[in-house]
């Protein structure tokens, strides 16, 4: 598997330093989770936000050409929170042209039934 710039991945937690956590990802390669990448608030304590061996998404931020890969744990919620935004948007345009398409079926019909009784 390829890491690439952008994916949000799930890993598991392997080690924890002062400045951030190591996560193992799907492919057996590990990257760190810098202490600032952790969550939105500012992070004193880590092992207050993460445990070893605790399963967590995240996002790539980057990938060296040396190996070193660099993840972000509060950019994976925000991208997941943003994706969940838009697929909730379409979601409310589907249910209100299904709705729109309901009650203009309906009054439709009941127009045509108005005006076949008196065109016989």
């Amino acid at each position: 598997m390829l890491i690439k710039r952008g994916q949000i991945l799930e890993g598991v937690v392997k080690g924890i330093t002062q400045f951030g956590a190591f996560v193992e990802l799907p492919n057996g390669s590990v990257g760190l989770v810098h202490i600032s990448e952790v969550a939105e608030e500012y992070v004193e304590d880590i092992k207050k936000y993460l445990k070893e061996n605790q399963t967590v998404k995240v996002k790539v931020i980057n990938v060296k050409e040396d190996g070193k890969i660099s993840l972000s744990i509060k950019r994976a919620k925000e991208t997941m929170k943003r994706e969940n935004k838009t697929k909730r948007a379409n979601d409310d345009f589907e249910a209100k042209l299904s709705k729109f398409l309901k009650d203009s079926n309906q009054k439709l019909s009941e127009y045509n039934k108005r005006f076949d009784g008196k065109r016989r």
